[in-house]
């Protein structure tokens, strides 16, 4: 039998590399990528509607984990694992976007993917797109 834990348990015994904003800034960082090829901090603030320092003191801590290199008066440049977890997690929320939309028609809410992305993993996903396309 499955033990029970709280939220928090759930998330201390998880393996997960990543924080959920962390999860939320890398997304973002690869979808300005894939718009633009050049990601700066102000871009990033902007979409996320954080404040500069906020969003340097996150992307410091994703070049700490190697997800990406940001020279100091520099743009951000994603690592080729910066790009494999970014094309992931954008995935991922397209996936539940599509899913939502189907699920709820016009009653789709942003708000709800982005608080339920990062509580379904892989397989998850997966299986939900396959379902997608069945459907």
């Amino acid at each position: 039998m499955d033990e029970f834990y709280t939220l928090n348990g759930y998330r201390l015994k998880s393996n997960d590399i990543l924080t959920e904003s962390q999860e939320d800034y890398l997304e973002m960082i690869y979808r300005i990528f894939l718009q633009k090829k050049i990601v700066r901090i102000s871009d990033l603030a902007n979409n996320l509607n954080v404040r500069y320092s906020s969003a340097t003191k996150m992307v410091n801590k994703l070049q700490e984990r190697k997800l990406l290199v940001f020279p100091k008066y520099k743009n951000i440049t994603l690592t080729e694992t910066g790009i494999t977890l970014g094309k992931y997690l954008l995935r991922r929320h397209e996936v539940l976007t599509m899913f939502f939309m189907l699920l709820n028609k016009e009653n789709y809410s942003l708000e709800q993917v982005e608080k339920i992305e990062h509580f379904v993993d892989y397989i998850t996903i997966n299986n939900i797109e396959e379902l997608i396309r069945k459907m």
